[in-house]
This record gives C-alpha cells, structure tokens and sequence, in this order.
C-alpha cells in the first residue's frame, strides 16, 4: 500500500484541497492510514484538519512579511527559526516514515516538507491552485516530478486537473437555482435577480463598504436580492447600516457557500483559487475584486483569467465604489449577457478536478 504526504496549509483555502485530495484518494484504494497531512501550528490548521480522520502533523513557522519595517523584520527572524526547525523534520520524515510520493498544495508550510521530498530524492508532485504560482513552489518547481494545475501551461509535466473542491459541491443547474431560491427563509422569489457577495471568513471592510453604499442606492429594486456574507470581522459594523426599504438585503456573518452558491445568479468576491474554483463548477458569473499585494499577485492573475475568458468582469480595490459596481452589474442584468458568461465560467470548472489529482497521484505510486 503507498505512502503518501499531502503538505500545505496556513489559510483555509490550501486545507480544504488537501482534504479534498486524501479523500479522493481514499475513494481510489489507497488506505487513509497511509496518508499524512502536514500543515501549520499556526492559522485554521488545527481546527480544520483535525476533524479529518487522517494523521495529522502541525509544524512551526509562518508566513514571511513582504516588509522592511522593524516590526515585520522582528517576525521574519522569528518564522525562520520556526522554518529552520520544520526543514529538520521534513528531512527527517522522508528518511523515516519514507513516503512514496509528497503532494504540495503550497503555502509556507508546505515548503520545509517539499524541501524534505528533494533532499531525500522522494517523488514530489505539486497541486497549484492558482495562476500564478506561488513562492513556496516556485523554490522547488524544477525537482517536481509532475505538477497539476489550475490553469495550462506549456510545461509538459504539468496536467490541467482545476482546484480540488469539496465533493457537497455540485454543479448548479437553472432548475436546482429555483428550487434553492424557494428553500431560503424567507423564500426569495424565482423572479429576483440574487446578487451574492462574499469575501472570506474575516470579510473585506473595502468591498462591505462599498455593498452597504450599494444598498442604499438599490433600496428601491424589487427585482433583485443582495445577499451580503460580510465575515465576522465587518459583521456589526455592516449590520448597523442595514437598509430596511424594498431592496430584499440580507446580511450573513458567515455561511456554508456549498448552501449558498446555488441560489446565486451574480457573484460579488475577491479571486482566491478555492472561490474562482467553485465559480466555475456552479456557473456563477462574477465582478471579481481581487486582494490588493496578494502573494505573487496570485489573485489578480486569477481574475484576469477568468475575464480573459469572459467569464467575469474586474474592478480593482482602488477602484471600487458602488458607482463602479453598479455601473458593471448593469451589465449583468441582462439576461443574454448573464446566460452567456454564465456558459464560459461553466466551461473553466473542473468537478472532478479531486479525483484526477488523485489519479496522477497513484500512477506515480505505481511507477
């Protein structure tokens, strides 16, 4: 039976493809016994993978501040020292526990376990999750023995698989919109136009502000439903400004998007790999705001694909207003337009982007 490593971690949206994946691979023979998850001490890792019934090892370190001020100085001397003693124990997991293959979704703490996989000359397969990789993977790119990825490239060891995503993700058909749109309490009526906005766990105080001011210039519309999932952090701040007139407005702290996505017609969010990937599988034209100094710029080139491919409209964070938005979801109101975009962002999803990781996983096993 293989072994096999799945390392990554620091934010949600690396932990939930790695889960992803080890439960694909399970579905194809491999025993969960044999599979080890290695993330971070820090962030969500310990709440998220802890649920798994996977083995599961944190290991210290963090991110690296893209700052020359003392303060983000003082932190990186710490991250290293934590990273120094994550890159013994990445070598030391891959001479001992001697896994066939290590699978990197990125993320700093995936880089000390892909270091590991080098030095002890271990199959490394690297899942990038975004247009643009990653500094983590870029350090080790060239040792990769394939790379499965979310967007083509010309490499000829990487394969086009998409991002891996929870399997209670489905694919959104009008019917089941209807039928999702009627299930909400209270019920949103079929004939509204459902704008769903949603930005992350913690929530993004510029586009919040911005859906607020959108608010009150909608507060009239009978037509349409804006759905605002503000994150804990923008929650009371938002709710205190709550418009009560004909705009159907509903402000969430938090939600199961698995729930939501289906009664969306238009999509409002930043452009992480996880939420450009569940767009794609549940059809789901979008105006993307993509997170101003991202890592390697991950979210702009993210966005720009998706636009590129007429799937979705951009507005940068600098940018952004309720004019600009309301001046872009104009054109989503048509309905030629939004069933057009609708078909093209359809067309960049992968469903079972899970289970063929999975299989450039066990092919790689068996070689």
């Amino acid at each position: 039976m293989p072994r096999i490593i799945i390392t990554g971690g620091g934010t949600g949206g690396h932990l939930y493809p790695m889960l992803a994946i080890a439960d694909s691979l399970c579905a194809a023979g491999v025993s969960a016994h044999e599979i080890r998850l290695i993330g971070s001490s820090r962030g969500e890792d310990r709440r998220i993978l802890a649920e798994s019934n996977y083995r599961v090892s944190l290991w210290p370190g963090r991110g690296i501040r893209r700052s020359i001020s003392p303060r983000a100085l003082l932190a990186n001397a710490r991250a290293l020292v934590g990273i120094t003693g994550s890159f013994i124990l990445g070598v030391v997991t891959a001479v001992f526990w001697r896994p066939d293959v290590v699978v990197s979704v990125g993320g700093y703490a995936s880089f000390p376990m892909s270091l590991g996989a080098v030095l002890t000359r271990r199959t490394l397969i690297l899942v990038e999750l975004d247009a643009a990789t990653g500094l983590a993977q870029r350090l080790v790119k060239r040792f990769a023995t394939k790379r499965c990825v979310a967007f083509a490239t010309d490499d000829p060891r990487a394969v086009v698989t998409g991002v891996p995503l929870r399997a209670t993700l489905q694919h959104v058909s009008p019917e089941t919109r209807v039928t999702a749109k009627s299930a909400m309490v209270p019920k949103i009526e079929s004939s509204k136009t459902v704008v769903l906005v949603m930005t992350g766990s913690l929530g993004a105080k510029s586009v919040n502000d911005a859906i607020s001011e959108l608010a009150v210039l909608w507060a009239s519309r009978t037509d349409v439903a804006l759905i605002q999932v503000t994150g804990r952090r923008d929650f009371a701040r938002v709710k205190s400004r709550e418009v009560h007139e004909a705009l159907d407005y509903r402000i969430i702290e938090f939600a199961d998007m698995t729930k939501l996505w289906p009664i969306a017609d238009i999509a409002i969010c930043r452009a992480g790999a996880t939420t450009v990937a569940e767009l794609g599988v549940v059809g789901v034209p979008a105006v993307l705001i993509p997170l101003p100094n991202s890592p390697s710029d991950h979210q702009a080139h993210n966005a720009r694909a998706l636009e590129e491919a007429g799937a979705a409209f951009v507005i940068e964070d600098s940018e952004l207003s309720a004019t600009t938005l309301a001046a872009t979801l104009d054109k989503l109101f048509s309905t030629e337009t939004r069933g057009s975009m609708a078909k093209r962002m359809q067309r960049m999803g992968h469903p079972q982007a899970s289970a063929d990781i999975a299989e450039v996983i066990v092919k790689a096993c068996n070689r």
